[in-house]
């Protein structure tokens, strides 16, 4: 999560600076936190939860704040990556924020298996938001990550209020925890919302995000005795972004399975440490995971990076794609697991 290539890092927020790379049942969760109701609390089913969910309907979120409505809320509206996660277990929503359409309509991989020209996009990229066409979708419920609680990811700062008084909302955290527990958070919601989670196809994603773990292990532990150290970074157009696994879920479940990070020293914010392309050589890696997100440099734009190209891990061809803002189901970390532990596996200590 790092700047864009087009938006210089002084004008931004520390959310803004994490975001702008393009930039983390439900009976257990009942606590009395307040309460809220939604315009939707009535409204028949539209895309959203399922038809057989039904109400009351309560949801403690990661803020920690509680949404009690007096019926299941149907009228979704989510940040992109948190409804393609929903979109995992069956849940749909009407609308979405974030990057969510490239600029030739195809999806961006931040919306998953989001049809995204049957969803009603509220903005596309950081500071967007369009409020007028988020209240006329009715919503009953907004949900997003939470990044640094208890701002919502992607709902902008200056108009949070507005917003935040159309329908109750939802936060989950999904940083400076492992990756199981948004993916648990996130399984949670989905099964208040109606979600099967005992359906053949969400087991079926479970089963095999628990085999994906138990490779990655197998991978990291052969690479590890081989001294294979892995570097997690992002690239714009001025820094190198070394980011310390801390502070990302999915780094930190990885480190957790045996992935032997570079832990930066310098990290400012607990996200990252900046570097000058003219430093990006600082930590000895073998590996590169790099953040693969649309609005961030990937390696074909680096070419002309001296620095760069000579880094042991670029010079070996061992760089992979990391997506740094991961989507919260079991099948799409699965996917990404598998793909690290196939990089692992191939990978040689070159640095």
């Amino acid at each position: 999560m790092r700047p864009s290539r087009s938006t210089p890092a002084s004008g931004l927020s520390r959310r803004g600076l994490l975001a702008a790379g393009g930039s983390l049942g439900a009976g257990a969760l009942l606590a009395a936190c307040g309460s809220s109701s939604g315009p939707d609390s009535g409204a028949p089913p539209g895309k959203g939860a399922p038809a057989t969910a039904s109400g009351p309907w309560t949801f403690t979120d990661d803020r920690p704040k509680t949404v009690r409505l007096k019926r299941v809320p149907t009228r979704l509206v989510a940040y992109v990556g948190a409804a393609a996660a929903l979109h995992d277990y069956g849940i749909e929503c009407a609308g979405v924020f974030g990057p969510t359409r490239l600029k030739n309509g195809a999806a961006d991989a931040q919306a998953g298996d989001l049809d995204v020209r049957d969803v009603t996009v509220l903005g596309n990229a950081w500071g967007e938001f369009g409020i007028e066409k988020y209240a006329a979708l009715n919503p009953g419920l907004l949900i997003s990550h939470i990044y640094q609680p208890p701002a919502l990811w992607y709902v902008p700062d200056q108009s949070a209020g507005k917003i935040l008084a159309l329908a109750p909302s939802v936060g989950i955290k999904v940083a400076g925890v492992p990756l199981t527990t948004p993916l648990h958070r996130y399984a949670q919601l989905a099964a208040s919302l109606g979600a099967d989670l005992a359906s053949a196809a969400n087991s079926a994603q479970r089963t095999r995000f628990e085999k994906a773990s138990a490779d990655l292990r197998t991978a990291a532990r052969t690479a590890r005795a081989a001294g294979v150290k892995v570097l997690a970074a992002s690239a714009s157009t001025e820094s190198f972004y070394v980011s310390t696994p801390a502070s990302a879920a999915d780094l930190t479940y990885y480190r957790g399975l045996g992935v032997d990070f570079v832990v930066p020293t310098r990290v400012r914010g607990g996200f990252f440490e900046t570097l000058s392309w003219e430093t990006a050589d600082r930590y000895p890696a073998d590996v590169i995971m790099l953040d693969d997100r649309t609005a961030t440099l990937q390696p074909a734009d680096l070419t002309g990076k001296p620095t760069w190209n000579r880094l042991p891990a670029v010079a070996a061809g061992q760089v992979t794609g990391w997506p740094s803002e991961p989507i919260f189901s079991y099948a799409k970390c699965a996917d990404r697991m598998e793909a690290l532990a196939k990089v692992l596996t191939a990978a040689k200590k070159v640095s």
